[in-house]
């Protein structure tokens, strides 16, 4: 294998890396960025939860049918 052969070689195999590497980069900031959504999201239904947002009226839920 001559040097040009193994030059050519390097260089194909760098532009491979360069492009897994970019493809890589954006698949962590898609994962990044839904990530943060869903943390949001848990922060939200956390808080409902503590202030008690979801918790049932008795008032208003028909008796049990045994009754």
């Amino acid at each position: 294998m001559s040097d040009t052969d193994r030059l050519d070689a390097l260089e194909t195999r760098i532009t491979y890396q360069d492009r897994t590497i970019e493809e890589l980069n954006a698949t962590i900031t898609a994962q990044w960025r839904q990530i943060d959504i869903l943390t949001r999201k848990l922060d939200t239904i956390e808080q409902q939860v503590r202030s008690g947002v979801h918790i049932a009226d008795p008032s208003t839920e028909p008796p049990p049918p045994h009754y």
